[in-house]
């Protein structure tokens, strides 16, 4: 029997997801706190493994280096800004802690699903829901979508950093996953339309 099986046939799970920057976390916040809905955030749960997970934890250390590690901390916690700066340089070692952390992801956040089975709806946030293969798990897909220049903008001010390391960001995440196609909503999230938007989702849910 799949874990999958334990999941509630009539709650809804809307798997939250779209590229790097273009909206998700705004728009997931959005609901939780206009609809009182819980986030279910693979990035957190992600963060939870690598720092409470010995076993997941010694694996990567071993793997990266002690280099990882946030040096302004005498706990040895991971430093995950220097860890995505590895990962986005190199497609060997992103693929390789995907492949690590993927499938635990999907392990946690369906025992969550689970423990949550008299909620009515969740929000599933999944950055790379396709890549990793998590569609079993929602009951529908909603994609967010924004133009290129609009990441752009959100990755310099959100992370910092020049236009070309944006661009290279962006460019890095590209894939021939025909998303559209896959997701059951669209919406763009594009910072002249976000009321309408809004108003959009809270139809929906």
């Amino acid at each position: 029997m799949s874990i999958t099986d334990n999941l509630s046939i009539t709650q809804k799970r809307i798997g939250l997801t779209g590229n790097i920057a273009s909206g998700k976390s705004t728009i997931a916040k959005y609901i939780a706190d206009s609809r009182n809905l819980k986030i279910l955030n693979a990035d957190n749960y992600s963060k939870e493994i690598l720092n409470n997970r010995r076993e997941t934890y010694e694996k990567v250390i071993t793997y990266f280096g002690n280099e990882i590690l946030d040096q302004s901390s005498s706990s040895e916690r991971i430093n995950f800004k220097f860890l995505k700066k590895i990962i986005f340089n190199n497609e060997n070692k992103r693929k390789w802690i995907e492949s690590i952390l993927h499938p635990l992801i999907k392990i946690k956040m369906i025992e969550d699903c689970i423990k949550y089975k008299n909620d009515k709806v969740l929000i599933l946030e999944i950055p790379l829901l396709f890549e990793a293969k998590f569609e079993s798990i929602c009951t529908e897909i909603w994609l967010i979508k924004c133009s290129k220049e609009n990441q752009i903008q959100r990755l310099i001010d959100r992370d910092k950093i020049s236009r070309d390391e944006a661009e290279k960001i962006i460019n890095i995440q590209s894939n021939n996953i025909k998303k559209e196609e896959k997701s059951q909503k669209i919406f763009e999230n594009n910072d002249q339309n976000r009321e309408k938007l809004f108003k959009k989702i809270n139809e929906l849910i």
